[in-house]
């Protein structure tokens, strides 16, 4: 009796560089088709109105001054704590810079009403012409 002498097969080989690499295309891929929505790091109830606009839909966008429900400013991107001499000089700068700056106050509805009139006073101290307020829209509830 004559027994047959297989070949050993080899088993299949994983090429673990060619996936790793796929793994990093679908991984750019995703990064960069994914829309991140920035949310404000200071909680504001902010009030109604029924022509309110969205934010962010303007070519250059405004300077903000947040003003939250104790009287406190707040100013730009960073939230930075400011005094209202301070959001003066702030504004007199900016307003040094670029003379069609845009200013944006973001109150909270509980804010005492003469900080959002100290912030309108340094505003015009400034010659700063365009002055809007961030509201949410009133047929919204969920703003």
């Amino acid at each position: 009796m004559k027994f047959l002498v297989r070949k050993r097969r080899t088993a299949p080989a994983v090429i673990i560089v060619a996936l790793i690499d796929v793994l990093v295309v679908l991984l750019i891929f995703l990064m960069v088709t994914t829309t991140f929505k920035q949310q404000p790091s200071l909680k504001l109830a902010l009030p109604e109105s029924a022509t309110a606009q969205k934010s962010g839909a303007e070519e250059h966008p405004p300077l903000v001054v947040n003003i939250d429900a104790e009287g406190n400013f707040r100013y730009g991107e960073k939230n930075l704590p400011m005094t209202i001499e301070q959001l003066r000089g702030e504004l007199l700068a900016q307003a040094a810079k670029n003379p069609d700056v845009k200013l944006a106050i973001r109150a909270d509805k509980k804010a005492p009403w003469f900080r959002i009139v100290n912030v309108m006073d340094a505003a015009k101290e400034a010659k700063i012409k365009n002055l809007s307020a961030f509201t949410k829209d009133a047929g919204k509830p969920g703003n």
